[in-house]
């Protein structure tokens, strides 16, 4: 199993209020992706949008496939992921990635 972090690509970021796309590619092959945000990224993102007015001025926020976590290093994401694994809850947290391509860091 590999696992990629987005976060991984930047020059910088916050462990404890920032987003991230993970990609898992399990042994045979097929790969699968969630977003992974801090709780305190959701309060930023939240705090964001009342004042742009997306989503309805902060009264929502819709992210599919979302994984909450406390904090967002390579540490936490594979104890989670093998968690999720081990739960057998990979498809309910994941999305298998069907035609999807990773190039040069770009999810396309």
């Amino acid at each position: 199993m590999t696992i990629w972090c987005e976060f991984e690509q930047w020059p910088s970021y916050d462990p404890l209020d920032d987003n991230s796309d993970i990609i898992v590619t399990l042994e045979d092959g097929s790969r699968w992706a969630t977003t992974f945000m801090t709780y305190q990224n959701v309060k930023t993102l939240a705090k964001k949008n009342r004042q742009t007015g997306e989503c309805l001025s902060g009264q929502y926020l819709d992210i599919p496939h979302l994984i909450l976590v406390e904090e967002l290093s390579r540490t936490s994401v594979e104890a989670i992921v093998e968690d999720i694994l081990q739960n057998g809850t990979l498809a309910v947290c994941f999305e298998l990635l069907d035609g999807i391509d990773k190039v040069e860091n770009t999810i396309l």
